[in-house]
């Protein structure tokens, strides 16, 4: 199998990142991965889409952080691909990370991934959805029981009310973006600072307003889903808690937040099985979900991280069966052709 990652920027990536780890594991069964920064993405003369792959020179790597190393060196080969010359184009580049002046690769990811999928190679997850998933407001789509009470808006007065109205704390965040980014709670009958945090927020756009649930003290589950089902290995399921022990509200890895072993109850299990319907129909491959208690808080459908630390809590490895699912669309499209729309296939 011949595969593209699609990244912000290959010296950015680290050794426990997913992408560096699901590559590594591909390389290691003779797989031909390739990374491809999202800037180096081209669409050709010949109507042809593509762009410049590099891989690890050589052939053998025992190590992840070695075979990194390998990647980000000048010596690491570099290949001008097509989408004719892969099977399979995993977007993995994350939107909410780049920085201002990169306002262009915010896109540029799934509408690459879009002219791909229409020529014919596998392209996850689906870039149709990826677009929408740009935007907090298509979370809004998922059935309103397993989603936090919300309004998007950028009326003051709205969402004053609104806040008003709950009668306890409450969560304010901007509509684009993820990772944490901006994200404020604001403490029933503490509303000193919220005219603050409006005009704040109201520079990059809507706000979204949450209810904030009680059991997010306690930080929040990642859980990866995979064809629309929670992804295990011997009834291990790749899912861990994330929690924050200072002050700070959001429970995301790189504003430290730690990883620790969760179980899985029936509970997020019938909260997954609820989203299920919304994540084969859209085409998303390998999503993850962020519940607190009986709510979804988000679906991370751009890069979601953390499978290196399932791996290493649940004591399995969690990418072979991920693996296995590329290789069995490979095999459907090889099967089908076209016939199979590149949504369908994705969550196939």
């Amino acid at each position: 199998m011949r595969i593209g990652f699609v990244v912000n920027q290959i010296k950015t990536e680290k050794p426990r990142f997913t992408t560096v780890l699901l590559a590594y594991r591909m390389h290691q069964q003779k797989h031909d991965a390739f990374f491809l920064n999202v800037a180096d993405l081209e669409y050709y003369a010949d109507d042809r889409v593509g762009g410049r792959g590099v891989r690890p020179a050589g052939n053998s790597y025992k190590k992840m952080e070695t075979y990194l190393r390998a990647l980000q060196s000048d010596e690491a080969e570099r290949e001008m691909l097509s989408a004719g010359d892969l099977d399979v184009i995993f977007l993995r580049n994350d939107p909410s990370i780049e920085p201002p002046s990169r306002y262009w690769a915010k896109s540029a990811g799934f509408m690459f991934g879009q002219a791909a999928a229409r020529q014919g190679v596998i392209v996850v997850n689906d870039p149709f959805a990826l677009a929408n998933a740009a935007t907090k407001l298509n979370f809004q789509n998922l059935p309103a029981p397993t989603r936090p009470r919300t309004i998007i808006s950028r009326d003051a007065a709205q969402i004053r009310a609104f806040i008003e109205n709950e009668g306890g704390d409450v969560i304010l965040k901007p509509l684009e973006g993820s990772g944490g980014k901006n994200v404020f709670v604001v403490k029933e009958g503490q509303h000193d600072n919220l005219n603050q945090i409006i005009e704040n927020l109201r520079e990059d756009g809507y706000i979204v307003v949450q209810e904030y649930v009680p059991q997010a003290a306690d930080g929040d589950i990642r859980l990866f889903v995979m064809n629309g089902d929670p992804l295990q290995v011997d009834g291990k399921f790749a899912a861990l808690r994330r929690s924050n022990d200072s002050d700070d509200p959001r429970s995301n890895m790189h504003v430290g937040g730690r990883a620790s072993r969760v179980a899985i109850d029936d509970g997020v299990l019938e909260l997954a099985a609820m989203i299920r319907p919304y994540l084969v129909e859209s085409g998303l491959f390998l999503v993850g979900l962020d519940i607190v208690g009986d709510k979804l808080l988000e679906v991370n459908a751009f890069s979601p991280g953390g499978l290196y630390s399932c791996c290493e809590l649940q004591g399995v490895d969690f990418t072979a069966p991920i693996i296995a699912a590329l290789q069995k669309k490979v095999e459907f499209r090889r099967a089908y052709g076209n016939r199979l729309r590149n949504r369908i296939i994705a969550a196939l």
